[in-house]
């Protein structure tokens, strides 16, 4: 009898080195799908072209379509002491520069003295009415507090800068990043050097990739 008692410990041993195989097998295994899924399913490192925004009639509007352009983004309203010169300084950079490789992009906002209280369609009929505006005009948006419009915060983010009256401008680069910004009380000339800068390297490219 005692040589059937023998046999227990080995198949025990045998069970038991089965399962850590198995084990090890799956931990290897899922190490290596995870590798893989770091390499080649990295999450999209969001930049400004990356979000959607609607128009003044509330469409859907994907900021791609402005990828590989300089772009000055401003939050504008229509009654305030600098919506006159800064809405005709706008349109003559937008004329001079856009719309090939440059475009001003305006996102109404209510949140600076209450001087945006119009609707999205009436702020667009005031600007191009009034100042011959050419540059899109979107939607009535917020950009301070929890309801902060996504494209927006990602500039106030990435400047470390938030808006603190209308007419704040962020220029972003054609790959999506912030460049630089400017408050409400500086000249739109002083903005000219910066973008000249950025459309140049975007020509110099366009004839690199020929």
């Amino acid at each position: 009898m005692e040589p059937l008692t023998a046999t227990y410990p080995l198949k025990y041993s045998v069970t038991k080195a089965r399962v850590i195989v198995v084990f090890l097998s799956v931990l290897l295994c899922t190490t290596i799908l995870c590798l893989l899924q770091l390499r080649f399913f990295k999450p999209k490192i969001k930049d400004f072209y990356s979000f959607e925004v609607k128009d003044s009639r509330g469409r859907n509007i994907s900021l791609e379509k402005y990828r590989g352009k300089a772009t000055l983004v401003v939050n504008v309203a229509s009654y305030c002491q600098n919506t006159d010169k800064n809405y005709i300084a706008l349109q003559e950079l937008h004329r001079e520069f856009g719309p090939s490789h440059f475009t001003v992009l305006a996102f109404p906002c209510n949140q600076f003295g209450e001087s945006e209280p119009s609707s999205s369609q009436e702020i667009e009929s005031f600007a191009k009415g009034n100042y011959g505006v050419t540059f899109p005009v979107f939607h009535k948006i917020k950009i301070l507090g929890s309801e902060a419009d996504p494209a927006f915060r990602f500039l106030i983010d990435s400047s470390k800068k938030e808006p603190r009256w209308n007419f704040w401008k962020y220029l972003v680069s054609p790959e999506g990043k912030v460049v630089k910004f400017w408050r409400p009380e500086e000249p739109v000339q002083s903005i000219k050097p910066e973008v000249a800068a950025l459309i140049r390297q975007i020509i110099m490219k366009k004839r690199e990739d020929l």
